[in-house]
């Protein structure tokens, strides 16, 4: 009997505290945050390959003035299935 009455109560404490304290948690404000200076980014470049989207890219588009590195084409990879 007595470790039903103390279950019971032990119960009963648990379900005290975990209606009375959420009343003592901070409120809580939505707000917008600040915007951030992107820092990170490239500079875009003028021009016919700044138009471009991948994988529609010319592979002039893709070398670097003055090199004479090969630019091989990409192998173009679907799901579809014939």
């Amino acid at each position: 009997m007595i470790k039903a009455l103390s279950a019971i109560a032990i119960a009963a404490f648990i379900a005290a505290a975990l209606t009375v304290l959420p009343g003592f948690a901070p409120q809580v404000e939505a707000s917008v945050p600040a915007p951030l200076a992107k820092a990170d980014r490239l500079d875009v470049r003028s021009g016919g390959c700044a138009q471009q989207s991948w994988p529609n890219i010319e592979a002039s588009c893709l070398r670097v003035p003055g090199s004479k590195m090969l630019v091989r084409e990409a192998r173009l990879v679907t799901a579809e299935r014939r």
